[in-house]
């Protein structure tokens, strides 16, 4: 029992020795560790850059895209040092609550992209993460040229009533989807949600030859602005 008992102790000293495993993380592995980090990094930047789908591109978000692998690499060379340490940290970045809200659903891929990313360099496994990488953004880039440009658009119509057999004779030649309808005593404001393939305007631009439309307003839709 007592033999037992300081093995037990002899293991948790070892584990409390920070110094002697942190001594394990040289300054050149840590250098090429957060280098493949921010080489993926780079390049998950470079596939949202010049390939994003979305309704607005922010380039704040793109940066934190590599911003957020280099430092899930250097978190997780900290969790494998020591296994004390790791545990103190997991229970520090629980308390973290991040309220900002990711309203494209594509974006949490890129920021699981990122973080997987991290994840492995950080873990040594470098070739791993630049394999997979690549591999993901080769997939990614194939199925956004593959997928038919074909976007939803808000389109909002203002127009009078003398306006309102014309208008309603050229939306019964198209595929749209009613979001609201407002009447007032002098016009009636009408929106609507088309599909557009390949910037292609001439329906909505029909419109602007209709006596009593007073506005012709396109807008790209996501599904976010309105019920």
């Amino acid at each position: 029992m007592q033999l037992l008992s300081s093995n037990i102790l002899e293991d948790l000293g070892a584990s409390l020795d920070l110094s002697g495993q942190l001594a394990n993380l040289s300054l050149p592995h840590i250098l090429v560790c957060m280098a493949a980090a921010a080489l993926c990094g780079v390049i998950i930047y470079l596939v949202y850059r010049f390939f994003y789908r979305g309704t607005v591109y922010s380039d704040n978000f793109n940066i934190l895209l590599i911003m957020i692998t280099v430092i899930t690499s250097f978190i997780i060379m900290t969790i494998s040092a020591n296994i004390v340490l790791s545990l103190g940290m997991v229970g520090a970045l629980s308390i973290v609550r991040f309220r900002s809200a990711v309203k494209d659903p594509l974006d949490i891929g890129f920021l699981f992209w990122g973080i997987a990313s991290g994840l492995t360099c950080g873990a040594g496994l470098y070739f791993v993460a630049f394999v997979g990488t690549v591999i993901t953004a080769v997939v990614y880039i194939i199925i956004h040229f593959c997928k038919k440009e074909k976007k939803s658009y808000l389109l909002i119509l203002r127009y009078s009533a003398e306006a309102e057999e014309q208008v309603n004779s050229l939306l019964s030649g198209m595929k749209y989807k009613l979001k609201s309808k407002t009447l007032t005593d002098s016009d009636t404001e009408l929106t609507i949600e088309i599909k557009i393939v390949k910037n292609d305007t001439s329906d909505a631009s029909r419109f602007r030859t209709v006596q009593g439309v007073t506005g012709v307003t396109l807008l790209e839709y996501s599904g976010e602005y309105m019920n």
